[in-house]
């Protein structure tokens, strides 16, 4: 396992991370906790360090079993999570303002839920799981990231970005209040290239790659036949027809990047951790097999000028959020 610097924070994450919303086990069915701990564990043995998990996956649920892990682990595992918009509404609604999303007080009180929940006496990185440009000159926010710090809950604060709008972070990334931003990063979704990252380098801020093999769609498992359970947020997520296209489209990929080492969704994780504004991508694994299979992916380095340029013509345009 190789490992990156986290912005200006002076933590070194390893390139694979984790990402816990499947373990929580609310929204993404059939696993277990069982299973969820023993690919933790495999995680970690592999040279896994980094854990992003948030209070809102399964209502604590997730940290519940991040903690039980990072506890027992005998070594540091550097954890990140996040607080709920108060509202519970995700993305970030267009004109809502703060107070309904994150005032002082509330922002407080979830780290604090937080930290009962992992069992830790400190949280390495809290992030804010929505965001609205609009709220950039408000006080809560601030406030908040600046007590949680001084009060030595949090060591580190970060920004959850709405999905497909890296831009919206932009003011946040060049105001030094934030260490990272947490942002949609994959062979579909390559627009945080554009501003977001060149920013995020020229002023220190690290990169959490999240939904970096778009919620299934780049492992190449799925077929237009794969069916899941109605509460499933895959079900949502794949609805009306777009299996189908995205099927398609993950073959067309791998058939176009069959010469680059590594299975579909090996290549799509080395897409991301071919940029250098990338510090760690947080696939969500639940089975051994995918845990070793996705922590194999440090070892086969970077792709080649040739090989990027390839998987760069597979961008698609399309929010499957909405």
């Amino acid at each position: 396992m190789n490992y990156r610097k986290l912005g200006k924070t002076g933590i070194e994450v390893s390139e694979i991370g984790y990402g816990a919303w499947g373990i929580g086990g609310k929204q993404w069915l059939g696993g277990d906790d069982v299973s969820s701990l023993v690919a933790l564990r495999r995680a970690i043995e592999l040279g896994l360090n980094f854990i992003d998990t948030a209070l809102a996956y399964n209502e604590g649920h997730s940290e519940n079993l991040v903690g039980q892990v990072v506890r027992d682990a005998g070594k540091k595992i550097w954890v990140a999570t996040k607080i709920p918009p108060k509202n519970r509404i995700w993305p970030a609604a267009p004109g809502v303002g703060l107070e309904e999303v994150f005032p002082y007080d509330y922002a407080i009180e979830s780290t604090e839920t937080s930290l009962r929940n992992l069992g830790l006496e400190q949280i390495d990185l809290q992030q804010f799981h929505v965001w609205n440009p609009i709220w950039f000159f408000q006080d809560d926010w601030r406030r908040a990231i600046e007590d949680l710090k001084k009060s030595g809950k949090v060591k580190h604060f970060g920004i959850s970005i709405n999905d497909h709008q890296p831009e919206s972070a932009l003011d946040a990334v060049a105001s030094g209040l934030i260490d990272t931003v947490q942002v949609i990063y994959n062979v579909f979704e390559q627009s945080p290239e554009r501003w977001l990252f060149p920013a995020c380098q020229e002023h220190g801020v690290g990169v959490l790659a999240r939904v970096p093999l778009d919620e299934g769609a780049l492992t190449g498992t799925l077929t237009e036949d794969t069916q899941f359970e109605a509460e499933d947020f895959r079900a949502w997520y794949f609805r009306d027809g777009r299996l189908k296209d995205v099927v398609a489209r993950a073959a067309d990929l791998d058939a176009a990047t069959t010469n680059i080492e590594g299975s579909l969704a090996q290549r799509a994780l080395r897409f991301c951790l071919t940029h250098p504004a990338v510090s760690t991508v947080i696939p969500g694994m639940r089975r051994n097999a995918t845990v070793e299979s996705n922590c194999a992916v440090s070892d086969l380095g970077p792709l080649s000028s040739e090989e990027l340029a390839i998987m760069h013509r597979h961008v698609w345009l399309k929010n499957y959020y909405r």
